[in-house]
């Protein structure tokens, strides 16, 4: 199998293009030449900018397959798909659950759930326009493609070479161990799936030739946010105590903390059944740590620093001090979680 990589290969790309490769695929690198340039040396790379529509390098070749990792607002996914026409078999869209309506979703939510409305007037990706511009793409790739389109929608990725920090944040925080202090209700479900099992879901759906809208959710047991922490520390041979801590005054999106429960419960029933692996959370979680640490822990972008982290915790112990009620919640044992 041809398949042809729309976009860098520094994280989820680059997951992708290891498993096609293991699969025996013979696969072609489409981007700007800026990520993971020295990955995949053997492979061929064509340079171009989806940002200005520069697809000249495509030529007049074709693939069995497209896997398009890069495509955020309408243009970008039309340009390509105009460049490619008919020199490809199928077409998979690499999309999210930004996608989706908030209200009235419950637990459990599937592929059908209604989707926002699409949104092909603006670039400028927000809370508010990134899952609209999502919408367009896949009405787009759909319309193009009808039956030769795959729709892979992805919760939160963790794994090796993240580029987000968010899961590698509280991997790092529980292996040092110690206080922790957590802005968010530890009971809230949270959904990560492994990089390399949503490459081999993509690799596979290719494979089959399969159509349709795919989650791609994880871990391979329903967990909650606090017993993901734990199982970091477990992972990490670490000593934790989960402390709440007030939650303002936080980024939009903190680590993993999210207010609607009900979108980290998604249902990945579809998904598995056409071949999406459930990778044990310890081991995403102890993979991330030796690749982190192997990388020598730079800064994060994401999470508390040390010194917001103290002054929560210390603000915290204030007032529950003040109050006469103990400053410290213990947890030992993974929590149960909420729905699946």
């Amino acid at each position: 199998m041809r398949i042809l990589v729309l976009g860098g290969t520094s994280f989820v790309g680059r997951a992708i293009v290891e498993d096609a490769l293991r699969s025996g695929a013979e696969v072609t690198l489409f981007g700007r030449g800026r990520t993971g340039v020295e990955l995949f040396p053997e492979l061929t790379r064509l340079i171009g900018d989806r940002d200005t529509g520069d697809y000249g390098a495509l030529g007049e070749d074709s693939w069995d397959a497209v896997v398009d990792v890069s495509g955020y607002v309408p243009r970008h996914v039309g340009q390509a798909m105009d460049a490619l026409g008919d020199r490809v078999g199928r077409y998979l869209f690499l999309s999210s659950h930004a996608v989706y309506q908030r209200e009235g979703v419950g637990p459990g939510s599937d592929e059908d759930t209604p989707r926002r409305r699409p949104v092909r007037d603006t670039e400028e990706l927000t809370e508010a326009t990134y899952g609209p511009c999502k919408v367009a793409c896949e009405d787009d790739v759909l319309a193009r493609y009808g039956a030769r389109a795959t729709i892979v929608r992805a919760g939160k990725v963790a794994g090796p070479h993240d580029t987000a920090d968010t899961f590698t944040y509280w991997v790092r925080r529980a292996a040092r161990g110690g206080r922790v202090a957590l802005p968010a209700d530890p009971g809230q479900p949270v959904q990560v799936i492994d990089s390399r099992d949503l490459a081999r879901l993509v690799v596979q759906l290719l494979v089959d030739d399969r159509p349709g809208a795919f989650h791609a959710v994880g871990p391979a047991e329903p967990v909650t946010l606090g017993g993901l922490i734990e199982t970091c520390a477990r992972v990490a041979g670490s000593r934790i105590e989960l402390v709440r801590v007030p939650d303002d005054d936080l980024p939009l999106f903190f680590p993993l903390v999210r207010d609607d429960w009900a979108t980290q419960q998604r249902s990945p029933a579809r998904a598995r059944a056409a071949g999406l692996p459930a990778t044990p959370l310890e081991v995403t979680a102890a993979d991330v740590l030796a690749w982190d640490r192997a990388r020598g822990e730079p800064p994060l972008t994401a999470g508390f620093t040390p010194e917001e982290e103290r002054a929560r915790l210390a603000r915290r112990d204030g007032s529950q001090s003040s109050e006469g009620r103990p400053v410290l919640a213990r947890h030992t044992e993974p929590h149960t979680a909420v729905g699946c």
